[in-house]
């Protein structure tokens, strides 16, 4: 991509905030930079808002709650599926978009883009499906109906690792249950969901249903909308300590409240696994936006008898991993999003090391510019390292070994997180004692990806509650208004 292109994509973005369908600058004129994690340079500076601006974005999704809540199911739905065909029709301008501003590859942004996109399909089509059901009571002297209704006004927080898809498998089922939102986007990364917000007023999204409010005082502008007593739902993507805070200010308007929070997956190879299938399961849990996710394997646990297997493997397809800007042809791994988060990898593998792990590749960051740190594994990791217990959030695969298949689960299930794991395995039998004794809202069994527009997203102990995606994800959106029928 010329530089030519890259600044023809920035600026087709609107820096400004979205609320009421206009887009506006924020009070004082205050803004904040963007940064190519690549390079660290700014690409653009958004408007940076302030209390009074949430306030003006909540209002304003208020006043357009009504008559959304009242527009047809049908229409609803086709402003999703429209907003997914033009979503689609604009990838690879997007995906550099999101490159330049998240620093992941063109691939995985492409990919992202096909995988955020399908939740407006996807919600485009369950917004014709919302019911209720009738029947008759036990005593039959009434009738008893129910019936779905939506939530009402919905603050969304969503982080800056999926630029794009975070916010659509919020806003998609939001949409097609009738609830208006304001949402907050990462201050790292907020110029691909800037962008949404044009996408979607283009295909015919009625003004305020949709705010967008971009700001580096999260927890300032934030709160006031929290504890507004119009707003009914707060939904939120990102840490467990800051969603444990979230959480806490909720309490006052006892808000209908989702969660997606860390995670620490695990991901065991058993003996009788398939190595070549397993090597290759790992690579995509692991590497998938360069580790940047809160489903990647953050500790692999691998039979003692395969172990060396495994590690030997592992580490040549991580050895020779592409690392470089994203742009670029050939790439990939990008950059980590910014110093903070390189440097975090950077502490967690040098404490691995220093209680006695063994780098078979990588291990350190390369000289240069941008944000960038090698793809590594480590071997005989010990259960004492930081490692085991913190989110990596890096192109790090730390290995740990195990004898018996208790000590497996045990080991996977010894954090407080409990979003995702993974289990490879020949034998159905085994694969059925593993997914049913995993402490977490989700498995993979002999695969390493598992996030399904179709399917329910989410974890159960510290990495959340709720679910986003699937028949499930809209019920996030809905209440259930039940109505006693008397007989004359």
């Amino acid at each position: 991509m010329s530089d030519s292109r890259e600044t023809q994509v920035v600026d087709a973005v609107n820096p400004q905030l979205f609320i009421g369908g206009q887009w506006r600058a924020a009070e004082g004129g205050k803004t904040f930079p963007v940064e190519d994690p690549s390079t660290g340079k700014i690409l653009v500076e958004v408007a940076d808002a302030g209390v009074a601006d949430g306030k003006a974005a909540i209002d304003a999704a208020v006043a357009a709650q009504q008559e959304w809540a009242a527009t047809p199911p049908r229409d609803r739905g086709e402003i999703l599926r429209k907003a997914f065909e033009i979503i689609t029709e604009r990838t690879d301008e997007l995906a550099l978009l999101m490159t330049l501003e998240m620093g992941k590859p063109l691939a995985e942004s492409k990919a992202e883009i096909a995988y955020g996109s399908e939740f407006f399909r996807w919600f485009a089509e369950e917004a014709v499906r919302i019911s209720g059901r009738y029947s008759i009571a036990p005593n039959g002297a009434t009738r008893l109906l129910t019936l779905k209704q939506p939530v009402g006004p919905c603050l969304m927080i969503t982080p800056w690792n999926f630029p794009l898809a975070m916010g659509t498998r919020k806003i998609g089922p939001a949409i097609a249950a009738g609830c208006t939102m304001v949402v907050k986007p990462a201050a790292l990364t907020p110029l691909s969901m800037l962008r949404l917000g044009d996408i979607l007023a283009e295909a015919g999204l009625p003004d305020g249903v949709l705010n967008i409010v971009t700001t580096k005082s999260t927890g300032e502008v934030m709160e006031p909308i929290i504890r507004d007593p119009r707003l009914r739902k707060l939904t939120f993507t990102g840490s467990t300590e800051v969603g444990r805070s979230l959480v806490e200010q909720s309490a006052q308007g006892l808000l209908r409240v989702s969660m997606e929070l860390g995670g620490n997956a695990p991901f065991i190879v058993f003996d009788d696994a398939d190595i070549d299938d397993a090597v290759d399961g790992a690579m995509l849990a692991k590497m998938r936006n360069i580790g940047e996710a809160c489903t990647a394997a953050n500790r692999f646990i691998v039979h003692e008898s395969v172990a060396e297997e495994f590690g030997t493997k592992l580490t040549a397809k991580m050895a020779d991993l592409s690392v470089g800007r994203g742009t670029e042809d050939g790439i990939k791994v990008g950059p980590l999003v910014e110093a903070k988060q390189r440097d975090k990898v950077a502490e967690l593998v040098d404490d691995a090391v220093d209680k006695g792990a063994t780098i078979l590749t990588g291990g350190s960051a390369p000289d240069g510019e941008g944000y960038y740190y090698s793809p590594t594994v480590l071997s005989d990791v010990p259960l004492d390292a930081r490692i085991a217990k913190e989110e990596v959030f890096g192109p790090v695969a730390p290995i740990f070994t195990f004898t018996e298949e208790e000590d497996a689960l045990q080991m996977a299930n010894d954090t407080e997180f409990g979003l995702v794991a993974y289990a490879f395995t020949q034998d159905y039998s085994r694969a059925i004692r593993v997914y049913e004794a995993l402490e977490t809202g989700m498995v993979g069994i002999n695969q390493g990806i598992v996030s399904n527009p179709a399917a329910p997203f989410g974890g159960v102990k510290a990495s959340g509650f709720g679910r986003e995606g699937g028949a499930e994800g809209i019920e996030e959106y809905l209440e259930t208004k039940y109505v006693g029928l008397a007989l004359g």
